[in-house]
Parts: C-alpha cells; structure tokens; sequence
C-alpha cells in the first residue's frame, strides 16, 4: 500500500482543510485566509447533520460544523472535546461525562448540561451508530451544571466508542421540532472550529470561521466546499492549484505520488475495505460452498494492485490486523480459500451446477455504485475472474440511493460491492455486516442469513467490558462468519481518502504535527 500517512482526529475529516491557514484570496473574491475542496456531488441531497443521515459528505461537514462529546482518532485513540474529562464506573453501567465550560453554540447560546441529556435520550437513538447504545440508556441524569451521567441498564462494550460517534446538536434548535426534517440539518448550528455561511444549489456550500471556538482561534476564514462532478475535473483543479482538497480516482494516484505538492491522506478518518457481499436468498448462493468458491474465484491480489491502483493491501481475514485483540489468526484467506480453479470447478460441479453448452453454469446479478470508481472496477475484475469457472455475471451500477434501495430493502442482487469504514471499534463497524438483519437496514447484513451462532457472539461482545472477553467474541464470530461465507473483504483499501494541494501549506508532510485537533491552530501558509 502506498503510505503516506498523516494521524488525525476523525472530529477533522476534511483534510486538514478548515482550520488550516490558506493564502489570502483562494476561492473566494473577497480575500481571506480560504481552504477550497472538490466534492462530487450536492451535499444538500442528504443534508450536513451526520447524526439523522449516514454517508461520507454529511460527516464531513458535521465533523467541521459540530462537536462530540469525546474526540476519536483513526486509531481509535480518544481525548476531550465537549466533555473535558470522563469516567465509566467498574461496573460498566454509569458514564459521568464532565463538561467543558464557556462553550457557546455558533448562534449565541450556551452549550449546556441539558444539551447532552437531550441528545442522549432524543437525538441519539436516531444515529446508525448510536441506536445499540441509546437502546441501554436506562435514564440520563445533570448532577451539577457541568456534569452528566448516563445509567445504562446493561454494560456496552464500546461504550466509549459510541459516544464518540455522536455529534451533538442544539436542544433549543431542535427541542419540539420533527428532528429529522428541521431546517438546521441543512444549515447546522454547533460548537465547532467551522460555521455554516450558505449554499448556492449545484455549486458550493461556503463555512465560515467560528471566531468564538472553544479551542481556540480559528486561522481559516472560509472553507469552500465546491461541486465538481467529474473526476477528471477535479484532479485537474487539484493538480493546477485552484483547489486544496479532492477525492481522486485510484487511477490519478501515480501522477499524485510523481507530484511533489499533492499527497493522498491515509489516516483522519476510519480505513475503509471493499467486500464482495453474498445475497444467500439467491437460487444459486443458498449453499455456504459455493458461497465460498465464489469469493475463493476472485483472485484479491489482482484486484489490489489494478482495480484498486495499488492504494490498497489484499485482505487475509475477515478483520483487519489492528486491533489486534479481535483478529482471529485461525482464518487464512490463502489457505482456506486458495483461487485453485481445478478445485474451484470442482465444488461448483459437486453443488448441482454443472456448465451448460455454452459453457456457463449460471449467472450472477453485480451491483455496485457507479460513482466509486474503485469499487466499480472491482465488479468488473470479478466477472472476469468468474468467467474462468463458469459464472456469467451482469454487471448493474447505479446511483448510491438506488444501490440502497435494491441491495437492502429489495434483496434485488446476487453479489455487491461496496466501500465501507471498519469504525472505531468492531460492534460499531465490521459486525453488522454478520449479524442479522431482519428489519433490513441500510449499511447492514443484507444476505438474509440470520445465524444464531454468530448473533450470540455478537451479543457477548456488546455485552462485556473486559477486552479479554470481548477478544474471544469476536474471534467466535469470525470463525462462524468464515464458515457461512456471509460476506468477505476483498482489500483493506485507503483510496478513498482525501488528496491535498500541499503547495500552500506548511506542515502537511509532518504526521505527528497533525495526530491533535489543535494542530489546525498552527498551520501555516507557504508564502
């Protein structure tokens, strides 16, 4: 994988972007200090509160506009933000969360005790990332004006974690309100070093500096969030200066490593993965082996060095190797799903599916997201790779909402490709993959196996607070996982981070300079 690595608080997606000093007048005609970023489509189609609507572009901004509780870096390391000290009680069932004073909301009002217990008991059952949590909050309790506790009814191993995940919002702002259509998810109010300025439709959304930041002085004055649906168009402005920050397709990572002023960022916000994800309801998938001589068909290596344009690492297991703790070493992607096509054929002959007369023994629907490249190709390699034993695949890229739609609420699929995060913790991110999905969620299971084996694994590791304990869960859950063949990664893939202009800005080469939110405060412009 080509590393380039830079730490960063996930509380800083954007690249660098909104608390760095830019040179005077960029993006904008009325000077100041701005940092300008390409996204690839309008925002304004989701809304900016990453707390009611999952996906990249919300908590980009959300990340800028409002603050959690508790900062958590790409390795999952957390330190203050909102509460400036916090303690869990031995028992696992009490969170005292000490908050920090003299913070102001971007319109005035101040942040508040009853600002916290209402997100905890109104805005955070309404979070991907928040409903397992939310759902052991017994009761949420202010103790002084600066401090609350959240009793839980059951330990929540990531509890930490969670509340990390959540961004928090205004009590005044959305207090009586239908929370999820309230206008302030389209122009936030929060804490953070950013405020929402405005929004031209189908062209930018404008952030303003927060001058009364809790942190401290903000040395960006604007950041300009510009639309540039095309990928050569947005690798064009990155490479001429006009832009600071883009998301570039995998194929331009050459021409960013031959440049000395643009670096492709690998750390600020979680690693992602592209798995290849199984629809078990299918006629021709309903058995674990073929299953699994259809992940074994796919040669991995290949498709990270060319689907993925090197920025990415073939996957060995179905966790990541950090953390550690969780890995079960006792799968092997190699050994246990080597690409032998003899045996390949094999298995595929033994299920009942024998090749026709045109050589094929059946074919696979391959849904993906047109507009992620990576994964695009990706689908593209498989049914290469499928041809070679057999399996005809129709490829079917769509817009993400139509992806959503036939993938997890329709089951309208055979295989599925994706880029997804692992999350700061593996109950909050990589499990729900296995667990069951019955209520078909987006973002969840969609294979339709609901295994009970895998389920009660899941559960031990939500439940425990001891690392030793939840280890073993975990390890439980992979093995019964590899077994059924629900879903694999293909690569652990990074390709999806932001690449930065580096040419107007000192300090983006130095990692350590940028593993804390303050390093924003001290970032300078090249002169």
């Amino acid at each position: 994988m080509r590393r380039t690595g830079r730490g960063r608080l996930l509380a800083t997606v954007v690249a660098g972007a909104l608390a760095l000093a830019a040179c005077g007048g960029s993006g904008g005609d009325d000077g100041g200090r701005v940092w300008v970023r390409a996204i690839n489509g309008d925002p304004m189609t989701m809304g900016l509160n990453a707390q009611l609507v999952t996906g990249s572009i919300p908590k980009t901004f959300s990340a800028q506009i409002m603050d959690p509780l508790i900062f958590v870096a790409s390795d999952s390391t957390l330190s203050p933000a909102l509460a400036q000290s916090w303690e869990v009680s031995p028992d696992g069932l009490d969170l005292t969360l000490r908050l920090r004073e003299g913070v102001t909301w971007h319109d005035g009002e101040p942040f508040t005790a009853e600002d916290v217990k209402f997100n905890l008991e109104e805005i955070v059952p309404l979070s991907t990332y928040g409903a397992g949590l939310a759902e052991r909050i017994a009761s949420v309790e202010i103790t002084d004006p600066n401090t609350v506790v959240a009793h839980l009814d059951q330990p929540y191993g990531p509890l930490l974690e969670a509340v990390a995940g959540q961004f928090m919002v205004p009590k005044h702002v959305y207090e009586g309100t239908d929370y999820v259509t309230n206008q302030a998810n389209k122009e936030p109010i929060g804490t953070g070093p950013m405020k929402f300025g405005h929004y031209t439709p189908g062209q930018e959304v404008v952030l303003e500096k927060n001058p009364g930041f809790w942190g401290g002085e903000v040395q960006v004055d604007r950041a300009v969030f510009t639309i540039i649906p095309d990928p050569n168009s947005r690798a064009e402005a990155l490479f001429s200066g006009e832009i600071d920050e883009a998301i570039l397709d995998v194929s331009q990572q050459d021409r960013v490593a031959a440049d000395e002023n643009t670096q492709l960022m690998e750390a600020g916000t979680f690693p992602e993965y592209i798995p290849m994800m199984f629809n078990a309801r299918s006629e021709h998938l309903a058995d674990p082996a073929v299953r699994a001589a259809v992940f074994a068909a796919a040669d991995r290596t290949a498709i990270a060095e060319t689907a993925l344009a090197g920025v990415g690492t073939p996957a060995k297991r179905l966790f990541p190797d950090e953390p550690e703790w969780a890995l079960n070493t006792d799968i092997d992607f190699d050994r246990d799903f080597p690409r032998d096509l003899d045996a390949i054929n094999a298995t595929l002959d033994r299920a009942g599916f024998p090749r026709g007369p045109d050589g094929l023994r059946f074919t696979l629907t391959l849904r993906y997201i047109s507009s992620l490249t990576a994964t695009a190709a990706t689908a593209e390699m498989v049914k290469s790779m499928l041809a070679e034993v057999g399996i005809g695949a129709e490829l079917v890229g769509t817009s993400g909402a139509v992806f959503t739609e036939k993938v997890y609420k329709d089951n309208d699929f055979d295989l599925a490709f994706l880029r997804t995060s692992l999350g700061a913790e593996p109950s909050i991110g990589i499990t729900r993959w296995y667990t069951c999905n019955e209520r078909k969620a987006a973002a969840s299971n969609p294979s339709g196996i609901c295994d009970p084996q895998i389920d009660a694994a899941a559960a031990a590791a939500l439940a425990a607070t001891d690392q030793t304990v939840r280890g073993q869960a975990y390890r439980e859950l992979q093995a019964r996982a590899a077994e059924l063949m629900i879903q694999a990664p293909l690569a652990w893939f990074n390709g999806g981070f932001p690449t930065v202009s580096t040419a107007r800005w000192h300090g983006l080469d130095e990692p350590q300079a940028l593993a804390e939110r303050k390093a924003w405060l001290t970032m300078t412009p090249t002169l």
